[in-house]
């Protein structure tokens, strides 16, 4: 015989067998039904066929298990009692898909429990069991893609996928048998799982000769990378390497370290440390580090690709970590100028209690004991009258002293420091503030916002009276003053509330004012709690 026609014969062998293999299962049971024996040979031929095009393309693990499968539809016909044997191979194609090959212990012992179950008949004539059945595999399944990073994560969730088709094959049987009558419900049923089967055939076969998992669409993820702000770089590339837990750090144009997207110092792994990472360079530099799992290791060709694709998008993503540290240290600085504006106006109210102030209570002392001596009617009138001056203007002193620096913010805490503001103020005020532990750049900003509010509300709201209400958790504090006025505040126009705005900002917090005409004012301040 021919060379050639020795190789044709040799691949024509296996189709020839498997077809006469079918053609004689299903000639057991005779030839009158054709809505019966048709549907029931293209199954078992679409599965043996789509796996034997794959087992031609190497593809011989998953190829050989559609081959098994297909053969197995088939014993049925002349063993009865071995009616769901084709599911053994099918379970193992579905969980161990493309590669047909357990990787690990819990994916072997669901194997074997699948094939074994395949054998033992009465499980699967249970609906209710079918249906439990159905939901591990989608159970275990998607454990294995949970648990698996790079190239094995993005084969997993195809393998994910095929289970929850196979699984919702065998679910749909099991709901029809348990919903319609005997015989219109095995029909149903039957037709339902023969063409499922086919198309789940069909759908393996497309996977394993395209092999999606190898394809990242780097053209695409070129042209994004390149639009992308660091952030979302992060999880594109997250996604290209099936890693979740990848970080991205850029390095500083100072060579000082790598930082990650929000500017932060980035600690990078070392040899002792579970995961690696991969340096990205330009012309022989490093410009990005991408740290991850060891496991991407394995992958070197995704690796090396992401990385080229990386390059591209690296140096504007490195500006932008440059421009969000610059922004951090920007915020810093603000944060610096407040304390110490805030440190000057607490050292000059001191000077004024300890200085004016106190010379004032003195001449106070001098003049009622000067009072108190004096036989003059005329002289303890006129004594009367400087101490009526004197006390109006130590009660201002008071009040500018306190304007510049609560003395109670800082012996009392916030509480005490609000309540006296309530105390003095003409209008109600509604006090609603809970026990705060927080820092005394954020107590200062809260009450500098509720004095400047209430002077507001006293000087144009026309009001009748002030809510102020505090609300806090782990993250943020949230300041609520609210009054009854006219309304037709706003933050733009008038230097107090901007310079109000402005210390919020450089907290990290925002101010909000909402201010409708003959709608009340309410101006609301959210403050990071570790501000």
């Amino acid at each position: 015989m021919l060379p050639w026609l020795r190789s044709w014969a040799k691949r024509l062998l296996p189709w020839a067998a498997i077809a006469a293999f079918g053609v004689a299962a299903e000639s057991s049971l005779g030839w009158s039904a054709l809505g019966g024996w048709l549907p029931d040979l293209l199954t078992g031929w679409s599965l043996a066929a789509c796996g034997l095009i794959a087992w031609t393309r190497r593809e011989r693990g998953a190829g050989g298990l559609m081959v098994a499968s297909g053969v197995a539809w088939f014993v049925p016909n002349f063993t009865p009692h071995l009616l769901y044997l084709h599911r053994g191979p099918l379970v193992q194609l579905a969980l161990a898909f493309p590669h047909g090959r357990p990787r690990r212990r819990w994916e072997l012992v669901a194997v074997c429990a699948g094939w074994a179950v395949a054998v033992a008949t009465p499980v699967w004539q249970s609906a209710t069991a079918t249906l439990v059945l159905a939901a591990l595999l989608v159970l275990l399944a998607l454990e294995g893609f949970r648990s698996s990073v790079g190239l094995e994560r993005r084969e997993r969730a195809y393998a994910l996928r095929a289970t929850v088709w196979l699984a919702g094959v065998l679910a749909a049987t099991a709901v029809l048998h348990l919903v319609l009558p005997n015989g219109a419900g095995s029909n149903a049923a039957l037709h339902l799982y023969e063409y499922g089967l086919i198309s789940l055939a069909v759908l393996l076969l497309w996977w394993l000769l395209h092999q999606p998992w190898w394809q990242v669409a780097l053209t695409d993820m070129v042209i994004e990378l390149g639009e992308m702000q660091a952030e979302t770089l992060r999880d594109a590339l997250a996604r290209a390497l099936a890693d979740p837990s990848l970080e991205v750090g850029y390095r500083l144009e100072d060579g000082a370290g790598f930082v990650d997207s929000r500017g932060q110092p980035l600690e990078l792994p070392t040899e002792q440390d579970e995961r690696s990472m991969t340096l990205v360079q330009r012309d022989g530099e490093p410009i990005a580090v991408l740290i991850h799992d060891r496991a991407i290791l394995g992958d070197r060709v995704l690796a090396d690709a992401v990385a080229s694709a990386t390059r591209l998008a690296g140096e504007h993503a490195r500006l932008q970590a440059e421009l969000r540290v610059h922004i951090n240290e920007l915020g810093a600085s603000r944060r610096r100028i407040i304390a110490a504006r805030d440190e000057e106006r607490s050292r000059l109210e001191e000077r004024l209690r300890q200085g004016a102030q106190r010379q004032l209570l003195s001449l106070a002392e001098t003049l009622r004991r000067s009072r108190a001596s004096s036989a003059s009617p005329q002289t303890v009138e006129r004594i009367t009258l400087a101490e009526q001056q004197l006390t109006r203007t130590l009660d201002e002193l008071v009040r500018f002293a306190q304007g510049i620096h609560p003395q109670e913010l800082a012996e009392r805490g916030l509480g005490a420091a609000l309540s006296s503001l309530a105390v003095d103020f003409p209008l109600p005020v509604q006090l609603d503030v809970p026990p705060l532990e927080a820092s005394p750049a954020l107590e200062a900003c809260i009450y500098f916002v509720c004095s400047e509010a209430l002077s507001n509300v006293a000087k144009y709201a026309a009001a009748s009276g002030v809510a102020i209400s505090i609300a806090a958790d782990a993250e943020r504090v949230t300041l609520i003053v609210d009054d009854d006025g006219g309304g037709g505040a706003d933050l733009e126009h008038g230097t107090g509330l901007r310079g109000l705005a402005d210390r919020a900002e450089a907290l990290g917090g925002r101010l909000t004012l909402y201010s409708p005409p003959g709608g009340g004012t309410r101006l609301t301040v959210v403050l990071p709690a570790n501000a």
